[in-house]
């Protein structure tokens, strides 16, 4: 889906001493409905109820001696000025957006690419967040600029009141540095939009009662012209309340040519994709599970996740990124990149450029970055040099010309940042070392599942690390999406818990996609079982290997990752002493009307299908928890303002393990969204919270 906004332990307390330091306001035990108060997402009784919840994981973690260096060591890494500024181009100039000890809810600010690529660019504020916030009395949290193709004169700021996806937008005069009187304003929602011209956007919102689908999502777009009131803004493409969400794309090269396009989301990986005509809507031959991905030389870039038997030419196996003639869909398509089963390219991981399409490529999760340029008769292609055994991510590329940036990083290699200029490609910046990494090494291992299915994994450890079983680990995976999960660095990670003699594992389990899309596809629906079982073989391998010990090893993840954390502690108390769950999905019977859980059906299943329902039921971590299983103590956090997965799921997970006495921690942010805290400060608090949780449950 294209849209824009869309990478540890307290002690065991008995039954009776974990009651009493909660609410009193729960149901009796013999219930086990979830009391309704707790869907009340900002209701003073559930408010109270999580306050309770804070303080006592407070009193746990932050009691700890350990917490103070933590955080101080966190924030200091946070709020560092040695960062490498994220750059976007525009306009010529580079923008970035920041927060420090000085900037809380942030600085948009901007230097010439000549300044940038110096030790210390000379930057100018543009936007004061922690000003238009103070002015405004309100929580405004980044959520990014939209602007004008190719002018890049004008802007949509969108402004986050807290950190959730609805987000405000207000139009940006890029030359004169200042929002444009009456210029273009959408109130908040959960909302996208495309510039059609400069006095024309293309809008996807809410437009009144009956405008948003049962995932909370827009399915009709308007045309809305400059000075316009919202309520007369002409409709040009409606979908159905069945839908995602229905949203405009507009598609710019570096010739001129323009193609503006409306996506109709049918399911989360399924998109029917119309072009807008000066006489309406024109249907474009794609298949379902396909995206856009750029123009080039007026040819239209297609990322495949499906295989494709196109009206004319050979059939176009899934992975591939392959090219289509907009204006005569009856032409064969031309193949840009076929990947070999280790290979994969996603989406996001490509960009158009001025004169070719530039992609990152991965090979058994090692990145690479490649430039394809268009010719007579199909692509060519120019590998660019790069370090060995990264991980790399493109930044930012765009139609005005053939310059772009980026990131290269790994387990052990701090962050770099990398100019690429047509075929060339050096490294203008690099992160100093956040924690000393000379005694660590890094390996690559792989666990046999349960059906025999090889899994890889990463493990980050000391080179003189003893294969005796006592080394406390800590394991994460994601595993859903086809979202890939590739090496990182993670001064936070190296500092608080490899530096304290901690093993770092990452597992590229099936669900996500490392290995394109077959790689998601087996772990999707009823077949997600795979998931948990990759997972859980990962953990035995460790273990096997004596790396650690069911009494050393820990797990974590988020939102996806969080209903990972919540089967495994179900399905396996017995493998993990530790469990951080994160923004989690935890209630699967459920999902479907809690904030957005509509959107994930493609991906989970539903309740309206009986095999799927019978699955769901069967794994869902709320209804598998049970009397008298001796489960590890969790870390359970999520956030107030996630009004994408929504703090519900944790907390009737929370309220279920209370009732059958089970201790845990639990933390739950009244600001950042789904994504994660609003600020710097918020993010070095969590990590000191989950790293004393760690210490305490693997390392005491």
């Amino acid at each position: 889906m294209q849209f824009r906004h869309v990478l540890l332990m307290g002690l065991f307390l008995p039954a009776s001493a974990w009651a009493a330091a909660g609410p009193v306001t729960d149901p009796a035990p013999e219930s086990t409905t979830p009391p309704a108060f707790l869907d009340q997402i900002e209701g003073k009784q559930a408010l109270d109820w999580v306050r309770a919840l804070n303080d006592h994981t407070f009193s746990v973690l932050q009691g700890d001696p350990r917490y103070k260096q933590l955080h101080d060591e966190a924030l200091a890494i946070a709020q560092s000025h040695d960062r490498i500024p994220v750059p976007h181009v525009i306009d010529g100039q580079v923008y970035n957006f920041w927060q420090d000890a000085t900037h809380r809810h942030g600085i948009w600010r901007r230097t010439t690419p000549a300044s940038f690529h110096t030790a210390h660019p000379d930057w100018h504020t543009v936007i004061d967040l922690d000003a238009l916030s103070a002015s405004e009395h309100k929580n405004w949290v980044w959520k990014g600029a939209d602007c004008l193709e190719p002018e890049e004169t004008r802007c949509m700021i969108g402004l986050s009141d807290g950190g959730e996806d609805a987000v405000t937008e207000r139009e940006f005069d890029i030359p004169a540095g200042r929002f444009v009187q009456d210029g273009f304003t959408l109130p908040t929602s959960k909302q996208n939009l495309a510039w059609e011209n400069r006095d024309t956007l293309l809008v996807a919102r809410d437009w009144g009662p009956g405008t948003m689908t049962a995932s909370g999502y827009p399915f009709v777009v308007k045309r809305l012209k400059r000075g316009e009131a919202l309520e007369t803004a002409q409709e040009i493409e409606r979908g159905v309340p069945a839908d995602i969400s229905d949203n405009p794309e507009v598609f710019v090269d570096g010739e001129g040519h323009r193609l503006t396009l409306i996506q109709r989301g049918l399911t989360f990986f399924t998109s029917s994709y119309s072009i807008v005509t000066p006489n309406g809507l024109q249907k474009l031959d794609l298949p379902p599970k396909s995206t856009p991905v750029g123009l080039v030389a007026n040819r239209l870039a297609v990322k495949l996740d499906e295989d494709w038997q196109p009206p004319a030419g050979p059939k176009l196996p899934a992975g591939s990124l392959v090219s289509i003639d907009p204006a005569n869909q009856n032409a064969a398509p031309m193949m840009i990149f076929s990947p070999g089963p280790r290979q994969s390219v996603e989406s996001e991981s490509v960009g158009a450029t001025k004169t070719g399409l530039l992609a990152v490529v991965y090979d058994n999760v090692r990145g690479g970055a490649v430039r394809f340029t268009p010719t007579a008769t199909g692509w060519s292609r120019s590998d660019l040099k790069l370090p060995a055994n990264v991980a790399v991510t493109l930044i930012d590329a765009g139609p005005r010309s053939d310059d772009a940036y980026l990131g290269v990083t790994g387990f052990l290699t701090p962050n770099e940042l990398w100019h690429v200029d047509g075929t060339d490609a050096r490294e203008v910046k690099a992160l100093p070392a956040q924690f000393d990494a000379s005694n660590l090494v890094v390996e690559q291992q792989e666990a046999t599942s349960t059906d025999g299915t090889r899994i890889p994994y990463f493990i980050v450890h000391r080179r003189d690390m003893k294969l005796d079983g006592s080394n406390p680990t800590e394991l994460t995976a994601y595993g859903g999406f086809g979202v890939s999960n590739v090496p990182s660095y993670s001064g936070a990670i190296g500092k608080l818990w490899l530096s304290r003699g901690g093993v770092y594992v990452l597992a590229n389990i099936r669900g996500g996609g490392e290995f394109g899309p077959a790689w998601h596809e087996a772990g999707r629906k009823t077949h997600r079982q795979r998931v948990f079982d990759d997972f859980a073989s990962v953990g035995r391998d460790l273990i096997a290997r004596h790396v650690t010990s069911e009494r050393r090893l820990g797990i974590r993840g988020r939102s996806n990752g969080g209903l990972l954390m919540g089967v495994e502690f179900t399905q396996h108390p017995e493998l993990w002493r530790a469990v951080i769950i994160g923004v989690p999905l935890l209630d699967m019977r459920h999902f479907e009307t809690m904030a957005a859980g509509a959107s994930w059906v493609d991906e989970y299943g539903s309740q309206s299908v009986p095999a799927e329902a019978a699955f769901l039921d069967k794994i869902s971590p709320l209804d598998a928890l049970r009397p008298g299983v001796k489960y590890p103590e969790p870390f359970i956090f999520t956030s107030t303002k996630d009004d994408r997965v929504g703090p519900v799921h944790a907390r009737r997970f929370a309220w279920r393990l209370k009732q059958l006495g089970v201790p845990f921690l639990y933390y739950e942010d009244t600001e950042g969204g789904h994504s994660g805290t609003a600020n710097l400060a918020e993010i070095a608090h969590e990590q000191a919270l989950e790293a004393v949780y760690l210490l305490k449950r693997l390392v005491d």
